[in-house]
């Protein structure tokens, strides 16, 4: 008789940051904190490898309206090059500077149970690149080595089968940590009820549109995916 299909799950709560919180988050998500309490019912499940994300920035940051003069947060936008590929470039938007290393806006949200976490991730610190996904820039032409988290290794290391993600944004750094675990091979879902946008619900929507085409399955923290999960043991 074959043996049963491995399960190895992991959790990914991405950037539940001070900076992303209302109401005194420099890019605070509207009713960001109400995914709190939702991390860390899903921090307390038996995982087999829990990891938490941070937006970590030096204070110029490409992705700052501030980095570029004349420029207005949410409203202009830039292009980023590739640095070793100036021919891979792509046009993105600019934000408040948030969440720079070393300050209040940095930290993981108050109430947030961080220390669950086994492994914290730090993304977005090279002033030259933007990084939403928790994985790697959106540049492949060629990737850029110094850039990547290292979290896919840490997942492959642990056997990992696989992921779920929860956090914020849902629209931009869920979104893309979501679609590179997809990417990278594994069956990967997003838990809805630890999700809010930038945005808003609008956004939101459209997202698991797109996040359905890309191999990533929005789920129920009291669905039947997150309910295996469940049926661990530590």
């Amino acid at each position: 008789m074959p043996s049963p299909e491995p399960f190895v799950p992991a959790l990914i709560i991405v950037d539940v940051q001070e900076d992303f919180c209302p109401p005194s988050g420099a890019l605070a998500v509207p009713d960001g904190r109400a995914v709190i309490p939702v991390a860390n019912a899903l921090l307390a499940l038996p995982f087999a490898f829990k990891v938490a994300t941070q937006d970590s920035h030096p204070p110029d940051h490409v992705s700052f309206a501030s980095a570029h003069p004349g420029a207005a947060p949410f409203s202009s936008t830039t292009t980023i090059a590739n640095p070793n590929n100036p021919a891979e470039a792509y046009e993105t938007r600019l934000w408040p500077d948030h969440c720079v290393a070393d300050t209040p806006g940095h930290a993981f949200a108050a109430g947030l149970d961080a220390a669950r976490a086994g492994l914290v991730v730090r993304k977005g610190r090279d002033p030259r690149v933007e990084m939403y996904s928790a994985f790697r820039p959106p540049l492949r032409d060629p990737p850029l080595a110094e850039a990547d988290s290292g979290l896919a290794a840490a997942l492959r290391a642990r056997g990992v089968t696989d992921v779920y993600v929860a956090g914020l944004a849902g629209d931009y750094c869920v979104r893309h940590t979501a679609e590179d675990a997809a990417a990278e091979g594994w069956r990967t879902y997003v838990v809805e009820e630890g999700v809010r946008s930038v945005g808003g619900e609008e956004a939101w929507r459209e997202v698991i549109r797109e996040l359905g085409g890309n191999g990533v399955k929005v789920v129920s923290i009291g669905g039947e995916e997150v309910g295996w999960v469940r049926g661990l043991t530590q």
